[in-house]
């Protein structure tokens, strides 16, 4: 199964503002590995970067001033990702700004379209980790990946990233390349997922307190009371474990 893992940078928050695609940055799976195939481009916007997205990102207007606009790379970038299931870390954005780009340099397709299908990530992260905070960061951070390099927001770093945490809240993988190990590279093959218990949160294990130990022997206690012919446990094990 072919998938892209892709993230883009943008001149501002809202498409209805005319906000445009600076950055684009993806990495190619294939079987839930990395094939070293990867597509990265800057994007000359035409317009300003809002001072809150420059603190994002770090990219400027006169960096820019020389990069392709979208309308030259659209075939490029639709070569890429055409037919992949597309993976997207609050994909409604991205996909947003991306049809929006598409739209405007009449490429008459959109995201859903050209490819297989797009996967958000944001929404595996919050039905796996209900109530915690799910960005980029915190992901790394409770899957135990590094993402020391990310100084500020890439493209193409972020897209890097999300593969490993994409990976790792869906089947806990913890090797993205091919395997070097050598051997017959078909012999007792397994494609499936690999449960890796490192890219896991460790179990929380609460010990009892005395006092807790004391009120569980009680109850017990009282509900052996409670059976004419006795319960299926004793008070017994109870106190001994009280003590």
């Amino acid at each position: 199964m072919r998938q892209i893992v892709l993230d883009t940078e943008t001149t501002g928050l809202e498409v209805s503002q005319n906000h445009r695609i600076i950055e684009i940055g993806a990495v190619e799976l294939d079987n839930r590995r990395l094939t070293g195939r990867q597509y990265h481009q800057y994007i000359q916007p035409d317009r300003a970067i809002d001072a809150g997205a420059l603190e994002v990102h770090g990219i400027t207007e006169e960096y820019l001033a020389d990069k392709p606009r979208f309308a030259e790379i659209a075939d490029e970038f639709l070569d890429f990702v055409e037919g992949a299931e597309v993976v997207i870390h609050n994909a409604a954005f991205d996909v947003a700004f991306l049809d929006y780009e598409l739209r405007l340099c009449n490429a008459n397709t959109r995201m859903e379209i050209v490819s297989a299908g797009v996967i958000d990530s944001l929404a595996i992260a919050r039905k796996e980790y209900p109530g915690q905070r799910n960005n980029l960061d915190a992901l790394c951070k409770r899957l135990g990946i590094d993402n020391s390099r990310r100084k500020l927001h890439g493209a193409l770093l972020d897209a890097e990233i999300l593969a490993e945490v994409y990976l790792g809240m869906t089947g806990g993988q913890g090797s993205l390349g091919f395997d070097s190990s050598g051997g017959d590279a078909t012999s007792n093959r397994y494609d499936g997922p690999v449960f890796d218990p490192a890219s896991h949160p460790p179990l929380v294990v609460v010990k009892p307190d005395a006092e807790a130990l004391k009120a569980h022997a009680a109850y017990l206690k009282r509900l052996d009371e409670s059976c004419d012919d006795g319960c299926a446990w004793t008070v017994q094990p109870a106190a001994a474990i009280a003590e």
